[in-house]
């Protein structure tokens, strides 16, 4: 298992904890990317990211991310496959959905993080299909 490996699975056992906040793991320029909702984003730097980190943790009540699957696509690439669920404080309606998220990799440090919302998206936008690039799981 290489250095980046462990990284990104230190990374998903603190948000499996509720652990959202700390990003002591990325570079203080890590471009934040977010993929295939109605309005993607992208943010440069933990300080910019972490308010819709926030917000976005405001919205739901009991929030988890499981990490279901990791695969290490290259020198520098992680890529996780989650499953996310919560109750949505608003309406109550409970939410479970899949996502996948790439990881950049480079000294030690995230450099760029994309979350994508659909994981065939993901699939696609890699070249991969659901059986290509399967480890580290």
């Amino acid at each position: 298992m290489s250095a980046n490996l462990d990284l990104v699975r230190s990374i998903y056992a603190a948000w499996e904890r509720g652990d959202h906040r700390s990003a002591e793991w990325a570079q203080p320029k890590t471009e934040f990317v977010v993929v295939g909702v109605p309005e993607p984003s992208s943010l440069t730097g933990v300080a910019d990211a972490l308010p819709g980190v926030e917000a976005w943790l405001s919205f739901w009540d009991d929030y988890r991310v499981e990490a279901e699957e990791y695969r290490e696509l290259d020198a520098e690439r992680v890529l996780v496959l989650a499953r996310v669920s919560g109750r949505s404080k608003g309406s109550g309606v409970e939410v479970a959905q899949r996502r996948a998220s790439l990881f950049h990799v480079r000294e030690a440090k995230v450099t760029r993080l994309v979350t994508y919302w659909d994981i065939d998206r993901a699939f696609a936008d890699l070249g991969l299909t659901p059986d290509t690039g399967n480890t580290g799981t």
